[in-house]
């Protein structure tokens, strides 16, 4: 559901905030006010393209910003997880920002998204249906969804969709196991190539940091041998040795403790310091005493890091990586030497799964069939309340007649949603054969075809909105009251946006928004604001009297909005 919209400097419009509710949201406005604008910011949101163009004139960037409730999480998860986007609630804010600089960004809860990820995600938030926009209703995919939603079949179908997961995963592992004998030779020869030179190299993690290390200090002994001998000398050695001056040092500051009680209570840390001076002088000598000149040994440390840093460039750049190819090759060759066990029992899976698949598909598919008359009937029904009496349509279906398990050719045909392919024909006019949607159906049509099959089906899309732009277009009287009622049937459902220029749809109003335009000398201006009762009668009235709104115009509009409820 839209919850909030907010614009800033797109068109006409200089700041705009609007908050829908539930059920039915009308927006009305004299002709040219703007109406469209709030539709083309709301298909900003759901990914259409966004000119710079739309930039009001004088300012140098916009904003586009809608907060919606995310309808469904488990439905749009794998989206975002494959994104890397962390959506922590149910809200969801997506902004869209504009610039003449070329600048375009979006953000979906402040995460910088692609435009190609906002096309995913749009149709889970907004259904927009417009004037030429009818790409959801002239899609397959959606006729299968509609058709599924009328007959119930959402749990077999998910059932459909999990065998055939599992299908999926088992046939393509299958395929890989099958690849060409002499591929396989070729990658055991490789793999157990790697295999032993890791293995008889028997790396360590961290072993190239202390090579370094010990070979820095064979290359400095000399060094290293002078500085532990001076440390060692002015620490303990010499006359005036550290810890000699400390441990002299300790007993005048003990006198003192006997007549000064502070200094006594320096003592403890003095001895922790003699303790830690002593500590330090030993630890110096014996290291000095150890260190010896090798160049034996400063060779084998030459050669071992040569061949770490071979294996580096050849498996990865690092000892990590190292070993993390070594675990995978010799996984890789395990596998490949029990493949022919494994191929055995994958075939068997792949069998099972494949009949299972069919037995559920097919039930599946018969039930469409069987609905799909039904929903043909109620349709064309509901069709005659949109001024589309005689109007016809079909649920057509593209699927194998004879179903045979043997035939391993029909496994081109599994889908996660059946085998069966679906798809809408209709025809306005008598005399004329039902033909595909995009082919036939005009942009009213098509806006009163979706409004039909939304209630027909009762789409269950709680939390998405769905936007009609002047589905009313071209009609009026007792047909532009039956489209109000449908939209007030559809809005129980679901959250329903609606641009009308009829007063018998706008009396249906749950939430009734008029959009003003004003002028000045130098700049026009779009606002909207919503109605309060007696606003919506005066809206209505000027809807049903034009300019001129008279008392008789103003009581219907009261008649209407009563016997609207």
């Amino acid at each position: 559901m839209l919850t909030l919209l907010k614009i800033k400097n797109i068109a006409l419009i200089d700041r705009l905030e609007i908050e829908f509710g539930a059920g039915l949201n009308l927006l009305t406005g004299e002709t040219g006010s703007g109406k469209s604008i709030i539709v083309d910011s709301l298909g900003a949101l759901t990914g259409d393209r966004v000119s710079s163009d739309l930039i009001k004139e004088g300012e140098q960037s916009a904003q586009i910003e809608g907060l919606f409730s995310l309808p469904d999480p488990a439905a749009t998860s794998g989206i975002f997880d494959e994104a890397g986007i962390e959506i922590e609630d149910t809200d969801l804010i997506v902004r869209r920002e504009l610039s003449h600089s070329g600048k375009n960004r979006i953000f979906i809860n402040n995460q910088l998204v692609t435009q190609a990820f906002l096309k995913k995600i749009g149709p889970f938030l907004v259904d927009i249906h417009g004037q030429g926009e009818q790409t959801t209703l002239f899609s397959p995919a959606y006729h299968l969804d509609v058709l599924d939603e009328f007959a119930d079949l959402k749990p077999l179908r998910q059932k459909v969709a999990e065998i055939h997961h599992h299908w999926s995963i088992t046939k393509t592992e299958l395929g890989m196991l099958e690849q060409n004998e002499a591929e396989k030779l070729q990658a055991m020869d490789i793999l157990r190539f790697q295999v032993d030179e890791i293995s008889r190299a028997n790396i360590e993690l961290g072993e190239d940091e202390q090579l370094e290390e010990e070979k820095r200090r064979l290359n400095n002994v000399e060094k290293l041998s002078a500085l532990s001998g001076d440390a060692f000398s002015l620490l303990y050695e010499s006359d005036d040795a550290a810890t000699t001056t400390l441990e002299k040092a300790a007993r005048k500051i003990e006198e003192l403790g006997e007549f000064e009680s502070k200094f006594a209570g320096y003592m403890e840390g003095i001895k922790t310091a003699q303790a830690v001076l002593e500590d330090l002088a030993i630890s110096v000598r014996d290291f000095r005493n150890h260190l010896e000149f090798s160049p034996e040994r400063l060779a084998e440390i030459d050669d071992r890091l040569a061949e770490v840093a071979r294996l580096k460039r050849k498996y990865g750049g690092s000892i990590h990586s190292i070993l993390a190819h070594f675990a995978e090759s010799r996984d890789r060759l395990e596998g490949i030497e029990t493949a022919e066990f494994r191929e055995q029992e994958l075939r068997q899976k792949l069998q099972g799964f494949r009949a299972e698949y069919i037995g559920v598909a097919s039930s599946l598919h018969e039930k469409r069939v069987k609905a799909a008359r039904k929903f043909e009937k109620d349709v064309e029904q509901n069709l005659k309340a949109v001024a589309l009496e005689k109007a016809k349509f079909e649920v057509r279906f593209e699927s194998p007649g004879e179903i045979q398990l043997n035939d391993e050719n029909f496994d081109k045909g599994f889908t996660a949603r059946g085998f069966d392919a679906v798809e809408f024909y209709f025809s306005a006019n008598p005399g004329e054969s039902p033909k595909q949607l995009a082919k036939v159906a005009s942009g009213g049509e098509a806006s009163r075809l979706m409004l039909i099959l939304k209630t027909t089906a009762r789409a269950a899309d709680h939390e998405k909105a769905v936007v009609f732009d002047e589905i009313d277009a071209g009609i009026g009287g007792r047909v532009a009251e039956a489209v109000g009622l449908k939209l007030k049937e559809l809005a129980k459902t679901q959250q329903v946006l609606c641009v009308t220029h009829q007063a018998q749809v706008a009396s249906q109003a749950d939430r009734h928004f008029i959009v003003e335009k004003s002028m000045s000398k130098s700049s026009t201006v779009v606002a909207v604001r919503e109605l309060s009762g007696a606003e919506q009668v005066e809206e209505i009235a000027r809807m049903l009297a034009g300019q001129t709104i008279t008392e008789t115009a103003r009581q219907h509009a009261r008649e209407m909005l009563s016997a609207a409820g």
